[in-house]
């Protein structure tokens, strides 16, 4: 009966040493896992798999045709500008990445211990904050009387990160309203047709 631990498989140098895969080996590893996983998952073929917009929840509904590329544009601007507010304002990252990321944060190890310009600061919490009364004033005069309203729609699948890809269409409208009062806040030129929903 053999002793300790089982032998790793792969190659091996004639010492034995295992061969370990380099970069470029390891990074189409990578993506191709989730190409694969993709496919699996929202039913696309390989070519589709490799589009950007199967990353999020908001590009999978610019993916799907139910918002514009104007209104994907001012959904990633939104998101980042909640993200950066949420940290000048010393909160927590609304959703933690991994444990690596908790480290980092809780400042154990390579957290930047300086104060960030109290300029930039300011500039930060106006935008976040016109970003804000523009989805309150969106809720206002929302097209669908039934559903939820466009500024939570608008956050929960932005920063967090919600599929709605089964949302029904006075939700879906109204999500569309808030994104469209987003484009119009970041000033983004409209140059193909908004979604018919």
């Amino acid at each position: 009966m053999a002793r300790g631990r089982k032998r790793k498989s792969g190659k091996r140098y004639p010492s034995g040493k295992l061969v370990q895969p380099s970069k470029a080996e390891t990074q189409r590893e990578v993506t191709a896992t989730v190409i694969e996983t993709r496919q699996r998952h929202y039913g696309v073929t390989a070519r589709q798999a490799k589009d950007e917009r199967l990353g999020s929840a908001i590009g999978r509904l610019a993916f799907a045709g139910k918002i514009s590329a104007e209104q994907l544009a001012a959904a990633e601007l939104y998101g980042d500008l909640m993200a950066r507010n949420r940290a000048v304002m010393g909160l927590p990252t609304s959703t933690p990445v991994s444990a690596a990321w908790l480290v980092l944060e809780q400042g154990i190890i390579g957290r930047s211990t300086t104060e960030p310009d109290p300029e930039y600061v300011t500039k930060i919490r106006k935008r976040a904050a016109a970003a804000i009364v523009m989805l309150k004033t969106a809720d206002s005069d929302a097209p669908a009387t039934a559903g939820r309203r466009p500024s939570v729609l608008v956050h929960n699948v932005v920063c967090h990160e919600v599929d709605a890809s089964g949302w029904y269409l006075g939700d879906l409208r109204n999500l569309n309203h808030g994104l469209d009062a987003l484009v119009s806040l970041f000033g983004i030129k409209t140059t193909s047709s908004l979604p018919d929903i």
